[in-house]
């Protein structure tokens, strides 16, 4: 043995031989060097005048020591070895700690209570939780209120929430740590009933009590029950913290309400900013400002963050511009955005923010750059980026860009949930390819819910096939789904669409409170099969003020009709409830021009000259090897645009030979007859048709979208060119889709 003179520490070789053993092992922690010179350190004057000379050291003079040379004793049997191993599992990392421990042992400090403490709280926050509780077991005595609730506590991160709470049971004496901690997991299990049990049995409470049941309620999107907690909180006189502001900031963000965001931020005090208030609250603040729609405000505290933004305000801002369609802004922030900043939520939230707003072709082309290898880190896109990139290529028609997301996913091995197989089903079936669509329903997708059964009816019913979407509805109802608004939306559209009319009407007379759209569907169903007076009975019946799509369904059957009586009743209706949308006057112009009637026509077209009116641009695309085309009527601008014009002067020529002849009521008023025929060759789904002629292999299917209804020219004179070059055409309106093939249309010329 060494002695170090009188009132020095004493420690044996084989101890130090131990110690420098351990240093070794983890000399990669910085502590653990300076362990050996510890242990035969001389106590310090303080450690050697002041405290008990025996005993367990206190958790006051343990919590306050630091980890340095003049601090830590290692002397066999005093209290200071006990201190300071304390000291040491506190600091330390979770596998560190389980060889702090075991040395412990060792040297017999495992008897100190407050020691045996902190070597169970390590564990059972760390793991392995049944290692906590064989030293929890083996206490003699548990008088100590932080062994049980460290245990507890331990017990609800890793899963064990019943033994948490047979723990809570049988715990003798019980605090407001010991409470909060039984509030804090149920909530975190969800189980919000229990939580509130136990927070209203609660004998006292403190903030962090009312912020556990807060948070609880945020978390799980209970926010109404939420902002009444806070209520009672404020009315207890408890002063909410930063955490508390977080929650209730963040269920008034989930609520979207203005109005009660104004309420909130005065009641808070944050009139004229926040500027002493910390990251997270003004995180929420800015998320808060962005979901209710105050833009100018969310990008005030983005701006006042922009020494310490974190990934989450970027996403935050971007989202808010995105969701108020500024998408010009949104891109600008994303490009700006520091690249170790951009996660994969940022790249989705553009992403999407494109597709939501009909910007299909820049989602598509963002979600390239993302996965192209030139961005830095690889991102793996996850379900959420999918989704949305299938979307923007359902909405644009684009297979093959559709095709190769699919590709991409098989080779990436990206999981696809419901979620990501309804968008594959969504896309198929706006890509006109019907039979992928049931390919993915029935024998790729596992569990199926409401949504993917809407999606695949809805795809049904604009390609015309109701029976088939009957047939799925009543699937539906046998495999215990609820249908809603949109399924019967689908499935009467479905109807329209097939002319079922007694089908139609009993599925709608099935409909225990029908919606406006409902009867919408029905009076398009009446009027496609010539039951116009029955659908304008039904509109004056309705139990609800018709909306707009009520009236321009019936105008539309007054067209297909011929009712310019009924049509100009129909048509003064739609003036009224939206005076400055084109395409009811086009519509009333259409039918005056199915009767000839061509001064009326012109004095539609002078109507909408004194109103300031203009019609829609309409535009038709096609894909060819993952770009899209797109033309306007008259289009000149392609960089093909001779070969298509030539491509189209042979194709009329057969036409014509054919016996095809130019309906002139799609053409423009007040020009000759050859500028009359002239408008209306030059359309632009003609255009686009030719450009695929051109481009695509002989006999594959061209197809076509166009953002506005075929017109009977057109859709004439497509039915020949199917025909006459024996390929099948399909054409998605915004009406349904049109599948022509050998001269004829599955629309059996109704649409």
């Amino acid at each position: 043995m060494s002695h170090l003179g009188n009132g020095a520490l004493t420690i044996s070789h084989k101890k130090i031989a131990q110690l420098r053993h351990l240093a070794r092992l983890h000399a990669h922690h910085r502590w653990f060097y300076l362990l050996p010179a510890l242990c035969t350190s001389r106590h310090a004057a303080s450690a050697s005048s002041s405290g008990p000379p025996h005993g367990p050291a206190s958790p006051s003079s343990a919590s306050t020591r630091a980890p340095t040379a003049t601090s830590f004793t290692c002397s066999v049997g005093s209290g200071s070895d006990a201190s300071s191993y304390l000291t040491l599992m506190k600091s330390a990392s979770s596998r560190v700690g389980t060889q702090v421990h075991a040395h412990a042992v060792k040297l017999g400090l495992d008897r100190d209570a407050y020691l045996r403490n902190a070597v169970m709280t390590s564990y059972a926050k760390a793991g392995p939780v049944g290692d906590a509780r064989r030293i929890f077991d083996e206490m003699p005595e548990k008088r100590i209120p932080a062994d049980w609730n460290s245990m507890i506590s331990g017990y609800w991160k890793w899963g064990f929430g019943e033994r948490a709470r047979e723990l809570f049971d049988t715990m003798p004496c019980r605090n407001v740590i010991t409470w909060t901690a039984m509030v804090a997991g149920c909530a975190k299990t969800g189980d919000l009933d229990s939580a509130r049990k136990y927070f209203d049995k609660m004998p006292r409470r403190n903030v962090v009590s009312w912020n556990a049941m807060l948070s609880g309620y945020a978390q799980n999107g209970l926010h109404d029950e939420a902002l009444k907690l806070f209520d009672g909180m404020a009315s207890s006189g408890f002063q909410p913290d930063d955490t508390t502001l977080v929650a209730v900031i963040s269920s008034c963000a989930a609520r979207g309400d203005a109005s009660l965001a104004a309420s909130l931020i005065e009641r808070l005090g944050f009139n004229q900013g926040c500027p002493g208030s910390n990251f997270f609250v003004k995180t929420a603040l800015l998320d808060m400002y962005a979901k209710c729609g105050s833009i100018a405000k969310a990008r005030q505290i983005f701006d006042e963050l922009r020494d310490g933004r974190s990934t989450v305000t970027w996403n935050a801002m971007i989202s808010a511009y995105c969701k108020e369609g500024d998408l010009v802004s949104a891109r600008e922030l994303f490009d700006t955005m520091p690249l170790p900043e951009r996660d994969v939520v940022s790249w989705n939230t553009m992403i999407s923010g494109y597709a939501q707003n009909g910007q299909s072709a820049l989602a598509i082309q963002l979600f390239r750059q993302m996965t192209a290898s030139n961005v830095g880190v690889f991102l793996k896109p996850n379900e959420v980026t999918i989704s949305s990139v299938l979307s923007a290529c359902g909405h644009l028609g684009a297979m093959e860009s559709g095709n190769w997301v699919v590709n991409f996913v098989n080779d990436n091995r990206i999981e696809l949930g419901i979620s990501g197989y309804n968008s594959l089903i969504f896309m198929y079936s706006r890509c006109g390819r019907m039979d992928d669509a049931r390919r993915v329903f029935y024998k790729e997708m596992g569990t199926k819910d409401v949504v993917s059964y809407n999606t695949l009816i809805t795809g049904l019913a604009a390609h015309g096939h109701g029976w088939e979407a009957l047939q799925l509805l009543s699937e539906m109802k046998a495999r215990g789904f609820k249908p809603n608004h949109v399924t019967y939306t689908g499935i009467l559209t479905a109807c329209s669409h097939a002319g079922l009319l007694r089908e139609g009407r009993e599925v709608f007379e099935s409909i225990r409170d029908p919606m406006v759209d409902h009867y919408a569907c029905m009076v398009d169903l009446l009027g496609r099969v010539g039951e116009l007076e029955r659908a304008e009975l039904l509109i004056q019946k309705m139990p609800m003020e018709p909306h707009a799509g009520v009236y321009g369904s019936f105008l539309n059957a007054c067209r297909i009709q011929r009712r310019v009586d009924l049509g100009e009743t129909a048509a003064r209706k739609l003036f009224e409830l939206e005076p400055n949308h084109s395409g009811n006057y086009v519509l009333l112009s259409n039918l005056y021009a199915s009767v000839g009637r061509w001064g009326d026509v012109h004095r539609v077209r002078e109507l909408m000259r004194e109103k300031g009116v203009k019609k829609a641009t309409a535009w038709s695309c096609v894909e060819h090897k993952g770009r899209i085309h797109e033309f306007v009527m008259g289009d000149r601008y392609h960089e093909r645009s001779d070969e298509i014009y030539e491509v189209l002067g042979k194709l009329e020529t057969r036409m014509r030979r054919a016996g095809y002849m130019v309906d002139e009521s799609c053409a423009l008023r007040d020009v000759g007859e050859e500028e009359k025929e002239e408008s209306v060759r030059v359309h632009s789904e003609r255009l686009a048709i030719c450009y695929a002629l051109l481009v695509s292999e002989v006999g594959t299917v061209i197809q076509v979208v166009k953002n506005l209804r075929v017109c009977p020219d057109c859709h004439a004179a497509i039915k020949l060119i199917s025909k006459l070059e024996r390929r099948k055409i399909i054409v998605r309106d915004n009406n349904r889709f049109h599948h022509f093939v050998e001269g004829k249309c599955s629309c059996n010329d109704h649409w």
